[in-house]
């Protein structure tokens, strides 16, 4: 007997019983879409967390802080000799400079090395004021944040100090006087950066002494605290808005050029220390400007743990995400499990259900079962037809529930996006899409095996005389 002829029989078998083939088939269809709903919704959870890491820093980037204790020495070529920290090394400061910058980039497996200053200080423009975070890099480190340029550009020009303002900065400011907020308030942003002229407080201390002085004149301890210089910075540009469902990690920063950054501190704080930069024993500064945080890019997340432990044998902190990711993907993945395990339980029922259809089938044409056999039909064509019928159910029904899933997923991201939460809480890959039919029609194909190994097994004379 030819596949065609089989697969003829096994549908007209089907069409003829079409009420029972229905409620066969929906419950494939409900099982097929309680796993992949279920499944998917871990998925677009684990999806959501991956992206989020991706916009905060990346999976292979290392952030490295100054630490205690290990002690580092520079050879000729600029590596470092690092030993255990000893109990006189452990009251030892090691900070970030330029030379622990080209020590990290010799490491074996990283591509580039970004060293980060930070600093703050106060925006100020007509009655409203703003505590403002700046974060110097280089041109190169600037780029590989993948900031999205809304107008302007980054600064990337080293001869001026230029400010790149983030889509959150201008909700921050505020009347020192009345504590408005305009943003909150109104709706209405107090500064456009792109036009407004914004003045530029970095002496804090400076500012609020003088400000305090200014208030309370009646307490005045007899040394008068001049205010601030004032500074007009350029904008270089600004953050493109968020979406309602998106978010940016740089939305309260300030980005400028590294170099641009230092040379303005050095000459705003000649002879003084800079705010955030250590000092000698005498309260003097260093000639040289300390990195609050250098970020380490390593070429795969396979070697990130592995540069991360040789920076911290170098008495440096380091921090990554992979522990992280790690231990958050292994709580994903048991989260699948237990839903997949739910939506299982359905599709064990229309197994059963399939076991059922098939076997109805049997008895009510056990005397065709019969006639074919007597007329020379091979018992492997016959167990063929009723697994093929199988499988027509556990296809049909994959499909269709398939469709289902797609569905429902559509409707709870739109529900979700409408709460103003993640976009995207269901998500079917293309590999979960194909494994679903695919696996319902084995569902099907072995809930008919057993009603199928029965008919090939029946006795030909008994089938003939069966009513």
């Amino acid at each position: 007997m030819r596949i065609l002829d089989l697969l003829r029989m096994s549908s007209s078998s089907l069409w003829k019983r079409k009420f029972r083939t229905v409620l066969t088939v929906l419950g494939v269809v409900i099982g097929t879409a309680s796993i992949v709903v279920m499944i998917s919704l871990g998925l677009g959870l684990n999806r959501a967390t991956m992206e989020q890491i991706e916009q905060s820093g990346g999976l292979t980037t290392i952030q490295v802080s100054e630490g205690r204790g290990g002690t580092i020495s520079y050879s000729n070529g600029g590596m470092a000799i690092m030993s255990s920290g000893s109990s006189s090394s452990d009251d030892q400061v090691n900070r970030l400079d330029d030379a622990a910058v080209e020590m990290l980039k010799g490491l074996e497996y990283v591509e580039s090395v970004v060293p980060i200053l930070r600093v703050s200080a106060i925006g100020k423009y007509g009655p409203y004021e703003c505590y403002l975070n700046i974060y110097g890099m280089p041109a190169e480190g600037l780029e590989q944040l993948n900031v999205k340029v809304g107008e302007g550009q980054l600064p990337m020009d080293s001869s001026e100090l230029q400010f790149f303002y983030g889509n959150q900065v201008a909700a921050d400011f505020y009347n020192p006087k009345t504590y408005d907020y305009p943003y909150y308030s109104t709706g209405e942003y107090a500064v456009d950066f792109m036009e407004d002229t914004v003045f530029i407080i970095f002496d804090q201390q400076a500012y609020y002494s003088s400000q305090y002085q200014s208030q309370n004149p009646g307490q005045d301890s007899g040394t008068s605290v001049q205010p601030p210089k004032k500074y007009i910075i350029p904008t270089a540009g600004v953050e493109k808005p968020n979406d309602e469902n998106s978010w940016s990690s740089y939305g309260y920063r300030v980005l400028c050029n590294l170099d641009a950054l230092k040379t303005t501190l050095k000459r705003v704080f000649r002879n003084k220390a800079i705010p955030g930069q250590p000092t000698t024993s005498s309260g003097k500064p260093y000639k040289d400007l300390y990195y609050n945080e250098v970020d380490v890019y390593v070429d795969d997340i396979d070697h990130v743990k592995e540069v991360q432990e040789l920076i911290k044998s170098m008495g440096y902190e380091a921090y990554s995400n992979v522990e992280w990711v790690e231990s958050t993907q292994q709580q994903y993945a048991n989260i699948q499990a237990m839903l997949g395990g739910i939506g299982a339980v359905s599709l064990l029922v229309a197994a059963i259900g399939i076991t059922n259809t098939m076997m109805m089938s049997i008895y009510e044409r056990t005397k065709e079962i019969g006639v074919m056999k007597v007329l020379g039909c091979d018992m492997r064509n016959i167990q063929a037809m009723f697994l093929i019928e199988a499988a027509y159910i556990g296809f049909i029904g994959g499909v269709v529930g398939l469709g289902l899933s797609f569905g429902i997923s559509a409707i709870i991201n739109k529900a979700v996006a409408a709460s103003g939460n993640m976009t995207n809480l269901s998500y079917i890959p293309v590999w979960l899409a194909g494994a679903s039919v695919i696996f319902a029609v084995i569902i099907g194909m072995v809930a008919g095996f057993f009603p199928s190994r029965r008919a090939m097994k029946l006795s030909p004379l008994a089938a003939i005389r069966n009513e």
